[in-house]
């Protein structure tokens, strides 16, 4: 059992300042001067926390930063964390840039998009932060890296200048054939595929077998190409 303590013998102008204290506007203001009024009579924690009501080591508390600071404890100080050092350094952020440029598939998950919570995940399984990071955590470290977290559009530039004239024809064309429930549209659009990843091919085809032949690329060839089919 913690032994009982108190505050020492108040002077005249602390206990008109507790007093009046006590009658203010601020409830911190109040609950600490009364705890510690109640400790100058000679009340012990638990019954001051009875009265009050609070725990006991809230009132442990208060009479040792009365003990410490005097009637500074009166007033309340910042919530704010002393440090403000960001939970990732400078070498986990670059540890974290490595990460973010290859596919979350290469660290064995089913998705090749990053997330926050996924680019959490892996940063812990793969020891670049020592506990799961929160999603504002790796928001923040995307920053300091000088980028910006997006999600991915559902769309893309085309070069084509005629682009947005053939895809309201291709519009078209569909909303027609979903009026007609026998009638059937298809449509070819460009396709790129990275050399660096094996594409994940779907395609019609009749009971003839589906084969993906892969072309060796001029090692010579100076300008990278990206392969397609």
């Amino acid at each position: 059992m913690k032994p009982p303590i108190y505050v020492g013998p108040l002077t005249p102008p602390e206990h008109r300042q507790l007093e009046a204290a006590r009658r203010s506007s601020h409830a911190f203001r109040v609950r600490r001067a009364q705890i510690v009024l109640a400790s100058a009579q000679g009340h012990s924690a638990k019954p001051i926390a009875q009265l009050i009501g609070c725990s006991v080591q809230t009132v442990r508390n208060v009479i040792r930063a009365f003990t410490a600071d005097g009637l500074a404890c009166l007033a309340k100080q910042s919530n704010r964390p002393k440090s403000a050092k960001p939970m990732l350094d400078a070498i986990q952020c670059e540890q974290l840039r490595h990460l973010l440029h290859q596919s979350p598939r290469r660290f064995g998950k089913s998705t090749g998009l990053w997330t926050l919570a996924l680019v959490a995940q892996v940063c812990h399984e793969h020891g670049v932060s020592a506990r799961l990071l929160s999603d504002e955590t790796v928001r923040r470290a995307i920053k300091r890296l000088g980028a910006n977290w997006k999600r991915a559009k559902h769309w893309i530039t085309s070069p084509d200048p005629q682009y947005a004239r053939k895809k309201k024809r291709r519009d078209r064309l569909m909303q027609l054939a979903h009026a007609h429930p026998e009638w059937g549209v298809g449509f070819a659009d460009e396709v790129w595929w990275s050399r660096l990843a094996h594409p994940h091919l779907h395609a019609w085809t009749d009971s003839a077998p589906l084969r993906l032949v892969q072309q060796v690329a001029d090692t010579h060839d100076p300008d990278s190409k990206a392969l397609a089919c």
